[in-house]
């Protein structure tokens, strides 16, 4: 029985380099990758607009990246205070009065006084949010998209 074909007893060729050439460090052509090609087409055609979204953009970005964590922490310690709450209230400890507490929830958030908590409402915290992220900040033109973007990042 042979030796499998993939398996030789001839060492490896030694005349192979084995530190890297000047040439294992060059960006590739646009020839050699399309990848690349694509890439640099693209920043081309959209160019204007990347121009636009300059800094607003970049700070929105970051901006909804932290809105998106802190967001996520401020549910989390709701949703742990609920549970301590509720399971006080199961065992007998405390009682709460729910209906109370939704109502004082919703006089507070509700900016249009219609009783209910409406994208009207969410509208206006957008706006009084937006105004303060980007007082004074050059070319704020692109804060919501990429605000929203970070967001959903």
């Amino acid at each position: 029985m042979g030796r499998p074909p993939h398996s030789t007893s001839e060492p490896e060729d030694s005349s192979a380099p084995l530190t890297p050439t000047p040439h294992d460090h060059e960006l590739p052509s646009k020839a050699d990758d399309d990848a690349f090609d694509a890439v640099s087409e693209a920043i081309q055609k959209y160019k204007p607009a990347i121009t636009q979204i300059g800094l607003g953009g970049v700070v929105g970005y970051c901006s909804g990246c932290a809105a998106k964590t802190i967001g996520k922490a401020i549910a989390l310690l709701s949703g742990v205070v609920f549970i301590g709450v509720q399971s006080a209230v199961y065992t007998g400890y405390v009682d709460v009065d729910w209906d109370k507490v939704k109502e004082d929830v919703i006089e507070e958030i509700d900016t249009d006084g219609d009783g209910e908590i409406t994208t009207s409402d969410f509208l206006t915290y957008w706006r009084k949010l937006k105004k303060i992220l980007t007082n004074k900040v050059p070319s704020a033109s692109g804060f919501s998209l990429g605000f929203l973007y970070g967001l959903d990042s």
